[in-house]
């Protein structure tokens, strides 16, 4: 099977597949820094422009920027990407924004959500094909939380997944190629909640996330792979600004001073889905197997 010009024969390669600009930066981001410094090749897959979602900054909460948006989300994004250091592609779907209300409004036609999961895998499939990663992560069945476009990234990887090494199909989206391993991002679970509102009451300030606690039932045991990467979460923190329209500075998103973080939790999480070589669990190391 040909490779790629100036592609490695042994390079390790890494492909995150996120639904939206910004997500990149809220999960997994200390994970991306680390592995670029370490010499691995990564690339974060956007499935939508985000041109539905809202400026959840108020500072910036002004008509010309919701006017475009699409424009300053696409810059936001490549700045982040500069600051992780990574490589990244859009599929080119239309965000299919927060459907709200009950019941629940039909889906805008033609969004991200809307289309087949097949024709949505597609674009991936060929990113699959053309950067041939052995490590896949997306979300877990439930999207992470059940936006639509969540969900749908992750059967649009699932999908891509069993399909990109088949010889016989698609092969217009080039070479078959089969990651090795999948997994899916694990964010928040109870121990790291109650974690954050331990160092909460330590800090004498009120914990913001204190309703997801009580929301969240205990599933920390789909956790099987914990990163270490507590020196990049300046970095992370960095990327996630870069987001300006979609971040407040002084909101919760930065209420834990990231200097405790690194302390009580200085790991990233996932849990491996999918396993074609024989690993160990608990690991420390998504190319566990691999190297």
């Amino acid at each position: 099977m040909p490779r790629l010009k100036g592609q490695k024969l042994n390079q390790l390669r890494l492909l995150m597949v996120h639904a939206h600009p910004d997500d990149e930066a809220s999960k997994g981001a200390a994970t991306v820094a680390k592995y670029v410094e370490d010499g691995v090749e990564v690339m974060i897959a956007t499935c939508t422009g985000g041109e539905r979602g809202d400026v959840l900054n108020p500072k910036l909460d002004k008509p010309e920027i919701k006017e475009n948006l699409f424009e300053i989300r696409r810059k936001e994004m490549q700045e982040s990407i500069k600051i992780l250091g990574a490589k990244h592609t859009w599929l080119g779907f239309v965000d299919s924004g927060w459907p709200d209300g009950e019941p629940k409004p039909p889906l805008p036609k033609g969004c991200f959500a809307d289309i087949s999961v097949e024709e949505a895998a597609k674009p991936l499939i060929k990113v699959i094909r053309e950067f041939r990663p052995q490590v896949l992560v997306t979300y877990d069945e439930n999207g992470g939380y059940p936006h639509p476009d969540h969900i749908r990234c992750h059967e649009i990887t699932m999908f891509a997944y069993e399909q990109s090494g088949r010889v016989n199909k698609y092969e217009e989206l080039g070479f078959a190629w089969q990651p090795l391993k999948v997994y899916y991002h694990r964010s928040f679970n109870l121990s790291q909640l109650k974690a954050i509102d331990n160092a909460f009451k330590e800090l004498g300030k009120p914990n913001p996330y204190a309703e997801w606690m009580d929301e969240s039932k205990d599933d920390s045991d789909r956790t099987t792979t914990q990163i270490e990467c507590a020196k990049y979460f300046d970095k992370r923190d960095l990327a996630l600004l870069a987001h300006a329209t979609q971040v407040d500075p002084d909101g919760d998103w930065f209420a834990l001073p990231t200097e405790v973080a690194k302390r009580i939790w200085p790991t990233e999480d996932y849990q491996l889905a999918i396993s074609r070589v024989t690993v160990n669990t608990p690991e420390t190391d998504l190319f566990a197997g691999l190297r």
